[in-house]
C-alpha cells in the first residue's frame, strides 16, 4: 500500500495531460511557455515548502499511503508530485478560463476563431 498515494497522483496528473491535450489549455497551447512555468511553479512551492519546514510549521505525517522516500527531512518525494498535479491543475483551469471568456467576449472561439453563433 506504500505507493497507493503516488500512483494516484500520478493517475491524476495523466488526467490532466489528456484534458490538457484534448482542449489545448496549457502544453498543447504553448510548449515552450509551459515548459518554463510548470518547473517554476513546482520550484517555488517546494521552496515554500522547505521554509515552512525549517519554521516548524510543515511537517509529513505517518501513513502507510505513502513511499517513504524523503527527498529532504520532513519532505516526501510524493510533495514534489503533488505539487506538479497543483501547478498543471491551475494552469489548465487558467487556459480553460481564458479559453471560456474569449469565447464569451468575442461570440467566437478563441483557439479556432470559428462563430458560435
Amino acid at each position: 500500500m506504500g505507493l497507493l498515494y503516488l500512483l494516484a497522483l500520478l493517475v491524476s496528473i495523466t488526467g490532466m495531460v489528456m484534458l490538457d491535450r484534448r482542449f489545448r489549455l496549457f502544453f498543447w497551447a504553448d510548449r515552450r511557455r509551459a515548459a518554463v512555468i510548470l518547473p517554476v511553479g513546482v520550484v517555488f512551492f517546494l521552496v515554500w515548502d522547505l521554509f515552512g519546514i525549517g519554521l516548524g510549521i510543515f511537517f509529513r505525517g505517518e501513513t502507510s499511503f505513502m513511499t517513504g522516500l524523503q527527498i529532504a527531512p520532513e519532505l516526501p518525494i510524493e510533495e514534489v508530485f503533488f505539487l506538479t498535479l497543483l501547478c498543471y491543475l491551475t494552469m489548465n483551469l487558467f487556459g480553460a478560463a481564458r479559453h471560456l471568456t474569449g469565447r464569451t467576449a468575442r461570440g467566437t472561439d478563441a483557439a479556432t476563431g470559428v462563430s458560435g453563433r
